[in-house]
């Protein structure tokens, strides 16, 4: 049997990774330096922490459920203690991206991050469909990286991955700096940033008289529709005319030339990283 040991069990991504690995096939040693976040895993899921030291003597594989800007100084603190061939498990691209991980060539460091529940599902249980997070109900797909390490243990880490992001669909494949562009760049620099702008643009709509509730059911109604035909999930889906024109007007009011190209760029990406470790 693998060995699991999860370092943050106790906090927010910790306890719905404990909670799913709980389910699976592996041992799990629970590892909490917070005694708020001892008592919350207990409280929540009945599990109990155990010593760093044992955990890691222990553990095949290591998972990191700790803050971005944490990983390197936590990793630092405990790399020298761990047994050659152990797999070090981390829930985003940014720390090893960043170049924030201690060197240790004889440990393979894994990178795991969720997609989330898609817009467009087949969910039909009310607790699935309201699972908006993923990792409780809801299907979702994973992107994984190898950072370093035998090929072999990318099979082994993903199956852990799955387990603790369950249910999970699809697990895609990435290098280190694709996940990088994934997140932040896309989903966080585009996508997050679009979805303020359109609370805000219903917020603004709004504030000019149209009750707060008709804005809101009129964007996200229109938004199903708009993001099913853009991403081709409407079959013979077409914007109209009049959209189209909308479109072309607004474009240069709302963005500025090459905004893609300066987002994507190699050196903001990494910028962005980094500013995410500090």
């Amino acid at each position: 049997m693998t060995t699991v040991a999860l370092f943050g069990a106790g906090g927010k991504m910790g306890v719905r990774l404990a909670t799913n690995l709980a389910k699976s096939d592996y041992e799990t040693l629970h590892v909490e330096v917070s005694p708020q976040g001892q008592a919350r895993l207990k409280e929540e899921t009945g599990l109990d922490c155990i010593d760093q030291a044992e955990a890691l003597d222990r553990a095949d594989v290591v998972i990191l459920a700790v803050p971005d800007r944490l990983i390197g100084k936590v990793l630092s603190g405990f790399v020298a203690d761990l047994k050659p061939g152990t797999a070090v498990i981390m829930l985003d691209a940014a720390a090893p991206y960043a170049g924030t991980l201690p060197e240790r060539s004889d440990v393979t460091y894994f990178v795991a991050h969720p997609c989330h529940p898609p817009l467009f599902n087949d969910e039909t249980e009310p607790d699935a469909k309201k699972d908006y997070f993923g990792g409780i109900a809801a299907k979702q797909h994973i992107v994984c990286a190898l950072a370093q390490g035998p090929e072999e243990h990318y099979q082994i880490c993903e199956d852990i991955a799955r387990a603790f992001y369950a249910p999970v669909m699809r697990a895609h494949r990435c290098s280190v700096e694709q996940l990088a562009i994934l997140e932040p760049a896309l989903s966080e620099s585009v996508g997050a940033t679009f979805a303020k702008a359109l609370a805000d643009a219903t917020q603004a709509a709004a504030d000019r008289g149209i009750p707060y509730q008709a804005a809101e059911d009129f964007m996200l109604g229109h938004l199903t529709v708009l993001l099913a035909v853009a991403f081709g999930h409407q079959p013979g889906g077409k914007l109209s005319d009049g959209c189209l024109l909308a479109i072309k007007e607004a474009e240069p009011v709302i963005f500025k030339d090459g905004w893609l190209d300066r987002i994507f760029d190699p050196a903001s990406v990494k910028a962005s990283v980094e500013s995410i470790c500090r």
